[in-house]
């Protein structure tokens, strides 16, 4: 498909957590929600919009500790708004053609790990999924199928040369998977018992992760750690204790949030974890251990001089070090044996990244979460993953936010009736709909990318 992008425009609206998100050094409590819309014309003269949406979430692209949460929310706000207007001077072209040029010159024209090449990154992405809503709604197909029938032109040799000879609709099965396990985040101040909470939240939604854990039927979770070798030993401590008490089988990964000065300061960790019965089990049940070094150091050979005994340990991933093209082929060299998939960080890299995970030994992507908040976010999120069939995702916006409170009345309404397995029905409005530890994924499986259907414009800002 050949198109031009003809009209954008970002629509912002302030959200609150329902609890605090404490992730690394920061603890976040609210975030501004930007609603992407760009219009594309098409070779044959029609029209479409198409929509994307993120939370601006301050101290993840960008930890300067001299910068407040509203400033970095504004400089991805203004990152959005620069990649919008690359995007529509853009010639006609595809859509990975049109993405292709916009990213060279606005992320890889930057030096490797210098700079804001995440914050530039995450305006890219933003575009990039609503330029391909717009044409999966222009082609009547759903975003697996745009893959498998090749609709945005998708080049991965030009992002790796050695992907020469690797298709992506080759490499997909026949259909995108149903259903997706969720991989529950525990951030660094969530209570695990009730007993724990010292105030009750009236909203009808689970607090403390034994609630999740029933509520949810939950097994799988990512654990949040970084407040230094005794604090976090005493977490996981605790955590191996409460999950053999709750659980007869559980999985975890654990992300070290860069707070790890280097790979023997985490090993020293695990290796004391494990010198008790319970530890040890926690230890087995570990799937991957993400992003444990600052991603400025994480390329440091002398910082990964434990990775042979760590892997012995668990697997570990790149996450916030992925700031640009060179990222996982230099983080693969040094042993780290996958990488995180986020919408936030772009769809296209996910999918070159698939390439290089399949043609590399032991290479591996996971699905990670950026608080992905329904409808648009979540849904092109959701979409992502079941087209790679990735087995579990991390998701914590259904936990850190109240349900699809942040959207008018009549986008609820909608999202209940086109996605009925997808959200239930909770108080005056919505919530995600897990069951078994699963999300139901059979219904995104429709034109556009995710489902996403026309967004409210009315109550929110436009920039």
């Amino acid at each position: 498909m050949q198109l031009r992008i003809v009209d954008s425009r970002m629509f912002v609206t302030d959200c609150r957590t329902r609890l605090p998100f404490r992730f690394g050094a920061v603890t976040m409590t609210e975030a501004p929600l930007c609603l992407a819309m760009l219009e594309i014309e098409t070779d044959d003269g029609r029209r479409v919009r198409g929509y994307s949406s993120d939370l601006l979430v301050p101290k993840w692209f960008d930890k300067d500790p001299n910068k407040s949460p509203r400033e970095n929310s504004s400089d991805l706000l203004a990152s959005a708004h620069a990649a919008a207007r690359s995007f529509r001077e853009q010639p006609i072209s595809t859509v990975f053609g049109a993405w292709w040029s916009v990213y060279q010159n606005r992320v890889e024209s930057q030096a490797f790990g210098q700079g804001d090449q995440l914050v530039r990154g995450f305006g890219v992405a933003l575009c990039e999924r609503a330029l391909m809503d717009a044409a999966c709604r222009a082609a009547e197909v759903s975003f697996f199928a745009a893959l498998k029938e090749d609709l945005f032109g998708f080049q991965p040799q030009l992002l790796y040369p050695e992907l020469d000879s690797w298709s992506l609709p080759a490499s997909l099965d026949d259909a995108p998977a149903s259903r997706v396990r969720v991989r529950h985040t525990v951030g660094l101040t969530d209570a695990l018992r009730q007993a724990e909470l010292e105030t009750q939240l009236e909203d009808g939604l689970p607090r403390a992760l034994e609630q999740d854990i029933a509520v949810y039927g939950l097994d799988t979770f990512k654990v949040k750690i970084g407040g230094g070798h005794d604090v976090d030993l005493e977490r996981l401590k605790s955590l191996a204790a409460f999950f053999d008490e709750t659980l007869d089988d559980y999985q975890l990964t654990v992300d070290g949030n860069e707070q790890f000065d280097s790979l023997d300061d985490l090993l020293r960790l695990f290796d004391v974890v494990a010198r008790e019965a319970r530890g040890r089990r926690l230890v087995e049940q570990l799937l991957y251990i993400e992003q444990p070094l600052h991603r400025g150091a994480t390329f440091d050979t002398s910082r990964n001089r434990a990775m042979t005994e760590v892997r012995d340990i668990a697997p570990v991933i790149i996450d916030e070090a992925d700031c640009a093209l060179a990222a996982l082929p230099r983080a693969l060299e040094l042993g780290y044996r996958g990488i995180s998939v986020k919408n936030c960080k772009g769809v296209f890299r996910a999918l070159a990244s698939r390439g290089l995970c399949e043609i590399t030994d032991d290479a591996f992507q996971s699905a990670e979460d950026l608080t992905n908040l329904p409808v648009v976010a979540l849904q092109q999120d959701l979409a992502t993953v079941a087209a790679l069939d990735l087995p579990h995702v991390e998701r914590n916006g259904h936990h850190y936010f109240r349900g699809l409170e942040h959207l008018s009345q009549r986008e609820a309404e909608w999202a209940l009736q086109a996605h009925p397995e997808l959200y239930v029905r909770h108080q005056n409005s919505a919530r995600l709909d897990i069951r078994g530890g699963e999300l139901e994924l059979d219904s995104l499986e429709r034109p556009g990318y995710g489902a996403v259907g026309d967004p409210n414009l009315d109550p929110v800002a436009s920039t």
